[in-house]
């Protein structure tokens, strides 16, 4: 090689490309080059080929996100609205709460221990029923009349219906209502009610009577939500039964429930009504009594608004939630009024009831009104409860805390004012969003009768169904003896003979509300030092 060559690296660019030129007319250089090429080329393919096999029988799964996946909306809607319908029905729970707590404060001393373990046990009976039975009665497909799949829970879809809610999720929320008219149906019955008695008609009102009869309206086949529709009943009046969270389903039926059970019951021992020169008994605390009355009104918003069972309805939700708040407000002002003018006394049992009759009458109506809807008929409800104690009164019914006028009487005027008051505007919820292009127009707003006829029948078939197999299953109950504690035995006290405790133990109580096994006076001397062996009266195991 000559001396360019060797001194390459001293080379300009010219100098090079002719250097390579020379050497490709090379024979020898050009068998180099191709040697060299080949090399490579073979090593590269080997590294390749290695690195598939290494990948192939190591790095099957894929643990990284390669691009953005499409997301579908009901993989945001269905879990939001799940999520939603969750949280509603705990609010609906925590209402027992507050029944417990309004119930107790209503009743006597006396038998508060005995509303205490009633409202637990009867919630606990509620779920076991429900999950067993009454689900399947009132929400799975049958017929008009009676659902009859899904029992135990067994066979249920992931999701419920077209809501996208998941199944689940739906049945808690139906279990709080459930329980719900459950514990209205107790209401009426302090005092004197068996605790085994108790148990059997829960079984037939958490198990039967409510499913049953609550699958007309809110079952997928129902015939009173069919109502109007060709081939179903009534097709000509082209409206069924409407019930958005409940006036009907829920309190008519418990108020009517509980209608039954005080008729069959009779009074408690020692009850003087009006029109005999007497009046109700009083209630012994009504802190509690005031105090369980709100938190029933903060659960009303879970009962209401949740039963859209969608967030993404959410102008429904804020009309609902603002329609509800409106007519308990009207509501416990003109029952506070209309008693003041009577009594000259600003009640505070008549407020609270009359707030909770708003609550229940705005109830089915709560989706259709208008605010100023609300307010109207809210007001009118604050007047009937008032009129319905009054009532009972006059028939010589004992209702110790108000059930019957505030659910039963308030829940049919509730269904009924959404013939009145129904503005128009609105249609039917949805899992996505309202449709409101069928929307629910009132005889006050210029929709004729055809509504108010739909809920009149709706009402009346629910209320009369109710209460004659409410009053069957009364009368069986007590003539098995098991429904009313005998005489000697609700005098002696029914927390004591059917609980072994008072409510009170450490308290001194006053002679109207201290039971007949409790001693009246207070120890001596000689009773405090001989305690210890010596049991008090009636606490004794």
């Amino acid at each position: 090689m000559d001396s360019s060559v060797q001194e390459g690296g001293c080379l300009s660019l010219s100098q090079k490309f002719s250097r390579l030129a020379a050497r490709l007319r090379d024979p020898e250089w050009r068998q180099y080059g191709r040697t060299l090429f080949a090399g490579k080329a073979i090593g590269v393919g080997l590294v390749l080929l290695i690195m598939f096999v290494v990948t192939s029988l190591f790095f099957t799964r894929v643990y990284a996100q390669t691009g953005t996946p499409e997301v579908k909306g009901a993989d945001i809607v269905n879990p939001l609205n799940t999520v939603w319908t969750l949280v509603a029905a705990f609010l609906v729970f925590g209402m027992q709460v507050g029944f417990t707590m309004l119930e107790a404060g209503f009743c006597r001393s006396r038998e508060t221990v005995n509303v205490l373990v009633e409202c637990v046990v009867d919630t606990c009976l509620c779920g076991i029923l429900f999950y067993a039975i009454g689900f399947a009665f009132m929400f799975s497909h049958g017929n008009g009349f009676i659902g009859y799949h899904w029992f135990f829970l067994q066979g249920a879809p992931a999701t419920y219906e077209s809501t996208g809610v998941a199944f689940l999720a739906v049945w808690i929320f139906q279990f709080a209502f459930a329980d719900t008219c459950s514990t209205i149906t107790s209401g009426a019955m302090i005092g004197r009610t068996g605790f085994v008695g108790d148990l059997l008609y829960s079984v037939c009102v958490t198990g039967f009577i409510y499913p049953i009869v609550g699958h007309w309206a809110w079952g997928p086949d129902g015939w009173l939500a069919l109502m109007g529709s060709e081939g179903h009943f009534f097709p000509s009046l082209g409206l069924g039964f409407h019930d958005f969270a409940g006036s009907t389903v829920v309190h008519t039926i418990g108020g009517f429930i509980a209608l039954a059970g005080a008729i069959v019951l009779g009074p408690r021992l020692g009850r003087k009504f009006a029109r005999d020169g007497g009046g109700p008994m009083l209630p012994h605390d009504l802190t509690i009594a005031v105090s369980g009355g709100l938190l029933l009104w903060f659960g009303w918003y879970g009962f209401n608004p949740g039963s859209t069972l969608s967030a993404m309805d959410m102008e429904g939700i804020g009309r609902v939630a603002a329609n509800t708040t409106l007519a308990a407000c009207a509501a416990g002002l003109t029952s506070i009024f209309y008693g003041y003018l009577r009594m000259k006394k600003w009640d505070a049992s008549y407020t609270t009831n009359g707030f909770l009759a708003g609550l229940v009458a705005i109830t089915c109506p709560c989706y259709w009104v208008s605010p100023t809807g609300s307010v109207l008929l809210g007001g009118i409800a604050g007047v009937i409860v008032i009129l319905g104690i009054d009532l009972l009164e006059y028939l010589r019914i004992d209702d110790p805390i108000g059930a019957v006028p505030v659910h039963g009487l308030c829940g049919i005027w509730g269904t009924l004012s959404l013939g009145f008051f129904a503005c128009g505007k609105y249609g039917v919820t949805g899992p996505t969003a309202a449709d409101n292009s069928a929307p629910l127009t009132g005889l006050f707003y210029g929709g004729g009768f055809k509504l108010l006829l739909a809920q009149f029948i709706g009402s009346a078939c629910v209320t009369l169904a109710t209460f004659a197999a409410a009053m069957a299953v009364m009368l069986v109950v007590n003539a098995l003896g098991m429904l009313r504690l005998p005489a000697e035995m609700e005098a002696y006290g029914m927390d004591l003979h059917e609980h072994g405790i008072s409510a009170y133990p450490e308290y001194v109580i006053s002679a109207l509300g201290a039971p007949g096994g409790m001693t009246q006076e207070l120890p001596t001397a000689h009773a405090k030092a001989s305690m210890a062996t010596k049991p008090i009266p009636g606490l004794a195991g």
